[in-house]
């Protein structure tokens, strides 16, 4: 009996922790409103689960079209119709250039790189990179002859086809791969090589589980 009453006060007192530092986190920022969130839930459990949009546009008519929101633990800020959007991502786009840290991919990639990089860094290996693919040919008449014959053997790949119906996405994905192979090695590999479609295989994966509900739950819960 001693031992479930302390088993309950020290739950009692972690969620008080949780619940006191949810909200000293909310006010730390001047945040446009938004509906109510849970601790460590946040606002999940009311979203439309086939539709998260839905959820969004039936809140912006209570809270405006910029709202705070929380997908988990982790806050978003949500931009709803043409008109914000553009205010943000056009006329601000400097303001507005920032990228989310996801914690599990930050870790990996220990804050560098080009697709989930963020402020000075980012900027800095930004041009680094546009100068250096410059170099290798980006925007010369050597890269439009590399997409012209790859251009060839995917018009060969989907004649194979004889009509019949298929999905496209890993042959594309393999023209576009031979694209940047030849960029940045100077040579194509062969849509049966191995270690071309072992790769593609890999990069599929990933995307289809960070676009998965569990790898959704797995990046807004990264940080907990």
């Amino acid at each position: 009996m001693e031992i479930s009453n302390t088993m309950l006060l020290v739950g009692f007192v972690v969620v008080l922790l949780v619940v006191v530092r949810w909200r000293s986190n909310r006010r730390k920022l001047p945040l446009p409103p938004g509906p109510l969130a849970l601790p460590v839930l946040g606002n999940l459990f009311m979203l439309n689960k086939s539709a998260p949009f839905k959820s969004f546009l039936e809140w912006s008519k209570i809270y405006g079209p910029v709202m705070t929101v929380y997908l988990g633990p982790q806050r978003a800020v949500v931009l709803v119709g043409y008109d914000t959007v553009k205010e943000a991502l056009v006329d601000q786009p400097d303001d507005f250039a920032g990228r989310a840290q996801i914690a599990f991919l930050h870790r990996v990639v220990r804050g560098y790189g080009l697709v989930i990089g963020n402020g000075e860094r980012w900027r800095q290996l930004r041009r680094f990179t546009l100068t250096t693919l410059r170099d290798f040919g980006m925007g010369r008449k050597r890269i439009e002859n590399w997409i012209q014959e790859e251009i060839k053997h995917l018009h060969n790949s989907l004649r194979e086809t004889k009509s019949a119906p298929f999905d496209p996405t890993f042959i594309v994905s393999r023209a576009v791969s031979n694209v940047i192979c030849a960029l940045v090695f100077g040579q194509r590999f062969r849509y049966e090589d191995n270690n071309l479609l072992r790769l593609l295989q890999i990069i599929n994966k990933l995307v289809r589980f960070g676009s998965s509900p569990w790898g959704q739950v797995r990046v807004q819960y990264s940080t907990v």
